[in-house]
């Protein structure tokens, strides 16, 4: 009876020693234990976006905005520009996706992320056009970092577009 009642304190003090050590703030500082996150790279801006998703803003775009969101296990970057309708459509075309710009109707945003750039999310604009790309799915080696990458174009006034990017 002496041998149950010490295997089962020790069975309790290994229990409590392990929910203290799993609770408590994690002294290594990693991304993931951290309760700031998500969080903003205030330092990142367009050029950075930029050189991460191998896009480029085209020559008289305006309203080029960048940002660079941190998150625990992948960070998002985010571009948005305002261009002419065919230049929108020729970035698209060099995502390389598997299907056409099509209208997403009604989804919700994920969080305020282009809210953070001072812009409407763009999943919840009437009758913008998506596609969605997986780089390397397509055999994409100009983007060897990017998993994931989200075009939303907006038809503006005049011929104009502004172009949403996301990518992570």
């Amino acid at each position: 009876m002496t041998i149950c009642r010490g295997a089962r304190f020790f069975a309790a003090l290994a229990a409590v020693v392990c929910l203290t050590a799993c609770s408590g703030a994690d002294a290594g500082g990693t991304r993931a234990s951290d309760e700031r996150w998500p969080q903003w790279d205030e330092s990142a801006g367009v050029a950075e976006v930029v050189a991460f998703m191998n896009v480029a803003v085209p020559e008289g775009a305006t309203e080029a905005k960048g940002a660079i969101q941190i998150n625990p296990q992948e960070d998002i970057f985010l571009l948005s520009f305002v261009t002419d309708e065919e230049k929108a459509e020729d970035i698209a075309k060099d995502l390389v996706s598997e299907e056409p710009l099509r209208v997403r109707k009604g989804d919700s945003a994920e969080g305020e992320r282009f809210g953070h750039l001072g812009l409407s999310e763009p999943q919840t604009l009437k009758e913008v056009r998506w596609a969605g790309v997986c780089p390397p799915c397509v055999n994409d080696g100009r983007r060897p970092k990017v998993q994931w990458i989200d075009i939303y174009v907006q038809t503006l006034e005049a011929d104009r577009a502004r172009v949403y990017l996301q990518a992570f």
